[in-house]
């Protein structure tokens, strides 16, 4: 079965541009996206590689996947609706 992956550019086509522009002008939304994209990446090793965790610690870092992705959309949608 393959595993979705959640990138958030892929997820949010259309603020690609905003999410490149926060990434380089914005210290804290760069620390967050790099927290996501380690905890992503840490997620889709366990659902799609040889690596073991335990059903709770893999539940743990998909809910901090969801916290964090819901801070960083939230500061993507904040910076659109400031700027246009």
């Amino acid at each position: 079965m393959p595993v979705e992956k959640h990138d958030l550019v892929y997820e949010l086509p259309e603020s690609k541009a905003t999410i490149q522009h926060l990434k380089s002008t914005d210290l804290r939304f760069a620390e967050l996206f790099a927290d996501y994209h380690r905890v992503e990446t840490e997620v889709h090793r366990y659902e799609a590689g040889p690596d073991n965790t335990t059903d709770q610690h893999l539940e743990d870092l998909k809910k901090q996947r969801l916290n964090l992705k819901d801070r960083l959309v939230r500061m993507v949608h904040e910076h659109e609706s400031s700027t246009g």
